[in-house]
């Protein structure tokens, strides 16, 4: 059921995510007011995955969408919440470039990459620790692949849906290399809340991010039809199926294997010393996890 606040003294929760049709669809009821929390006001803010890494370690936002790989450098102001989070299911981002590459020759090529604290980054270093990276705007890293400034790129949101339509080839789907060597889904994103809300109201917010995913669910079209406005380049079926690729029912519920991948993931990312700060991984109403070194 939404909620309702008559409070004209609310409580300013300021909320971030990326400019993406996923994350608008699970976030459409609390941006529209169908879902709300008494005494609270939700602000929203949109930008790009990588800015809001960076803005995560000055503890900016009071929700806000982050990179898993961005987890460890944050964990002393965030904890995870329980729902919001994009899992690839055998997919996720991809390696892709304007000829057909081997993979022992990709690993010698400069790879063009949306951010360094990005989830992406973290598997292609774990796949090629050796890979030379440059960090450009994932909304231009298919344009200047295009351009030849690039052999190749690492590409993510709705670029994976889209790059074939330029003639551009898949090298590598770092989801499906992540299942081969984990059988585990590789866990991309989540939101996390700050943790100096306290207790009570962070679990409010919890519920009410759950509560907007469901009402999501509960009327597609609308919220389909709002996160349109953020499907760069998707006609509406290709949004609904990007959609379907990063909220389903695991981002209602991780699971345990999709918990258990986050924390293989930032163990591993540590293990491998891409991550220098140890992985203590912490859902909202869960004892910590931590990662084993």
């Amino acid at each position: 059921m939404p909620r309702t606040n008559n409070s004209r003294d609310a409580r300013e929760i300021k909320v971030a995510h990326s400019p993406d049709s996923d994350d608008a669809f699970m976030f459409y009821a609390m941006a529209t007011n169908k879902v709300r929390v008494p005494g609270v006001k939700f602000t929203h803010t949109l930008c790009d995955i990588e800015t809001l890494n960076r803005k995560a370690l000055e503890g900016f936002y009071d929700i806000t969408a982050i990179s898993f790989h961005a987890y460890p450098y944050i964990q002393d102001k965030y904890a995870i919440m329980p729902s919001g989070g994009s899992v690839g299911e055998g997919y996720g981002p991809m390696i892709v470039a304007s000829r057909t590459i081997g993979l022992d020759e990709i690993k010698q090529i400069k790879i063009a990459v949306p951010g360094t604290m990005t989830t992406a980054y973290l598997v292609l270093k774990l796949f090629a620790p050796e890979i030379a990276t440059e960090v450009v705007p994932f909304d231009d890293i298919i344009p200047q692949v295009l351009a030849g400034k690039y052999e190749a790129g690492l590409i993510i949101h709705e670029g994976q849906l889209t790059f074939n339509k330029s003639g551009l080839h898949k090298i590598v789907d770092m989801g499906k290399w992540w299942r081969d060597q984990t059988g585990l889904p590789l866990p991309l994103g989540g939101n996390a809340i700050r943790r100096e809300l306290g207790p009570e109201l962070m679990n409010s917010c919890c519920t009410a991010l759950r509560d907007s995913i469901q009402y999501a669910f509960d009327h597609r079209e609308q919220a389909l039809q709002y996160a349109m406005q953020f499907a760069r380049d998707l006609d509406p079926q290709m949004a609904d199926k990007f959609v379907g690729m990063y909220v389903n029912e695991r981002t209602l519920d991780y699971g345990k294997d999709g918990r258990d991948a986050i924390v293989k993931l930032l163990e591993m990312g540590y293990d491998a010393g891409i991550i220098p700060h140890k992985p203590n991984v912490e859902f909202i109403g869960d004892a910590a996890v931590t990662a084993s070194s």
